[in-house]
């Protein structure tokens, strides 16, 4: 479970409910958006079980939108009104109270907040506990696992790669990995580090995700990604996390290593991010980290682990706040730090600009853009702003956010279920700095926002037994084995009377109980399956239907 969220005043409709299609302008190629051309929408997609939705409410975004008509020229912008630096110095002042208050109005074990004024740490402090359970209490430099906070940090990475020549965000991902292969042989051979970077390659929304949780490591993923149906290339927005953790792959090849090591040498180290990996046993082996929570009845509890190696590129990294800083530090500073050139501006502008729009405008709100890697947005006062969150389901939320014109930004990393406490809180320090109040509710704002979509999944959640169902048939007329390109096999047997599928590489063992007639139900917990998820085993003769898995339309098993 990713999430990023696109600067906007209000809450925007997640990204499952629409997408943005740019006319085409080719055999199924559309262009990045220009603002003389209109948009459209395709249909809504079923309530997805993720965290990757636009849910808007940090900033407006005031960039050009795609839409009008061809005659109506560009809004003149107004010139910025100045941000008083005394007030933006009180705003940090406020923080300490901001995450206490927060602490105590959510809950959450542990929190860390860090401030970055230019080229200068101002604030850095920790919250709360690293385990709900221990003592043990939360600093700047306890390692926090940072979920799709991780697209930001390793778009800087690729962007270094890029001023250094070895690859450009145009090169095709096909040069350093020839297998890679989508369902359109076109778009196998065009699809470029940037698109896939700005999720605009035309994979479905969060493809492969699902492929992740039954144990399939990131070659097996990326190889599967050739099965998915997908929409017009460079005309559709939809966030997908191996999408990009190709793209990665294929500059890590560029750079004759693997991702983890390369970002190491390329940006953790020439930082001094020393408590700073992509690799999940790194963060494993940290005596100061944080450990993820869920809420139980109200309480918060340890949450399973989450070992997102995958797709590391997109979700993987791990950091404290203090080297989180030198990171915000560098992006302020458009590549430099402490002197030194670590980015080459000029590689690093594209990431920071809008590629895609991410969110059409709707309700008053102005559309959501998405660069290489970073929302991209305008605050109210016209200032350019940058941002992404992060969620796992397991116990992580994660948020920063930019404002170069300001040299200010802030990171807020919690050991919590995503709720939105993160968002609040850089919400309320952007509106302290740069209107001197806090004009919005953002707790409920957010809070409202993420709650639907840590419900449980399944058309049968909450609705009861059938009171007098169709008996099934014969279990052993329901046994054997079932194929399916995407997923793999899956294997039904009658294990002392009671059905058992078994799929996947880890494998996933999973009981199955009878609903009426043919159709059976499971249940499962994981990083996309909520507590309390119900899927339907639908068979048929020579298939099996099951519903969990027909995110993308691949969910029919054939024996």
């Amino acid at each position: 479970m990713q999430a990023f969220f696109v600067l906007s005043r209000y809450p925007s409709p997640p990204s499952y409910r629409s997408h943005t299609v740019v006319p085409s302008t080719g055999r199924g190629r559309a262009t990045a958006c220009p603002a003389s051309q209109r948009r459209t929408t395709v249909g809504k997609q079923g309530r997805r079980r993720f965290l990757g939705a636009a849910l808007g409410g940090l900033l407006v975004p005031a960039l050009p939108a795609c839409g009008g008509g061809d005659d109506e020229p560009p809004p003149t912008p107004t010139p910025p009104e100045p941000v008083p630096a005394a007030q933006i110095t009180r705003a940090i002042a406020q923080v300490d109270q901001l995450a206490a208050d927060l602490m105590a109005s959510s809950g959450v074990p542990g929190m860390a907040v860090a401030v970055v004024r230019g080229n200068q740490t101002v604030y850095a402090r920790g919250f709360g506990r690293r385990l709900v359970t221990d003592p043990a209490p939360v600093d700047a430099d306890t390692v926090f696992q940072l979920a799709s906070v991780s697209k930001s940090i390793g778009a800087t990475v690729v962007a270094r790669q890029v001023g250094r020549g070895s690859i450009g965000w145009d090169t095709p991902v096909r040069t350093h990995l020839p297998w890679f292969t989508l369902a359109d042989a076109e778009v196998s051979a065009d699809v470029t580090v940037g698109d896939l970077y700005a999720h605009r390659s035309g994979l479905p929304d969060h493809a492969g995700d699902r492929l992740e949780d039954m144990g399939y490591d990131r070659q097996q993923v990326l190889t599967r990604l050739r099965f998915l149906p997908l929409h017009p290339f460079r005309g559709v927005y939809a966030y997908t996390n191996f999408g990009m953790t190709a793209a990665a792959e294929a500059v890590a090849v560029a750079a004759g290593t693997d991702w983890a090591t390369l970002s190491e040498q390329a940006l953790y180290q020439p930082l001094g991010m020393t408590r700073t990996s992509s690799r999940y046993a790194d963060y494993a082996a940290r005596d100061n980290r944080a450990v993820g929570h869920v809420r139980v009845n109200g309480n918060w509890v340890q949450g399973a682990s989450r070992m997102p190696d995958a797709q590391s590129p997109a979700g993987g990294v791990s950091a404290s706040v203090n080297d989180m800083a030198k990171w915000l530090a560098m992006l302020l500073a458009r590549g430099e730090f402490a002197g030194q050139r670590v980015v080459d501006a000029a590689a690093l502008a594209p990431a920071v600009s809008p590629q895609m729009q991410s969110n059409p405008p709707a309700n008053g709100r102005p559309a959501g853009f998405y660069g290489y890697g970073f929302n991209v947005g305008t605050t109210e006062l016209g200032l350019t702003s940058l941002n992404h969150s992060g969620a796992f389901a397991m116990g992580v939320a994660t948020s920063f956010v930019a404002v170069p014109e300001l040299d200010l930004a802030i990171v807020t990393l919690t050991n919590a279920q995503p709720i939105g406490v993160p968002e609040t809180l850089n919400a309320q320090f952007f509106d302290l700095a740069q209107y001197g109040a806090i004009r919005r509710d953002w707790g409920k704002i957010y809070g409202d926002a993420l709650a639907p979509l840590l419900e449980p999944e399944g058309r049968l959640v909450g609705q009861p037994r059938p009171a007098n169902p169709l008996p099934a048939r014969a279990l052993s007329a329901y046994t054997g084995v079932y194929r399916n390109d995407y997923y793999g096999p899956l294997q039904v047997a009658d294990q002392g009377g009671t059905l058992v599928m078994t799929l996947g590489a880890t494998p996933l063992v999973l009981p199955l109980s009878h609903w009426d007639g043919d159709i059976f139900t499971f249940t499962l917990v994981n990083e996309n399956a909520m507590p309390g998820t119900i899927s339907q085993a639908a068979f048929s003769s020579d298939r099996v239907w099951l519903e969990f898995y027909d995110h993308e339309g691949l969910g029919m098993f054939v024996r």
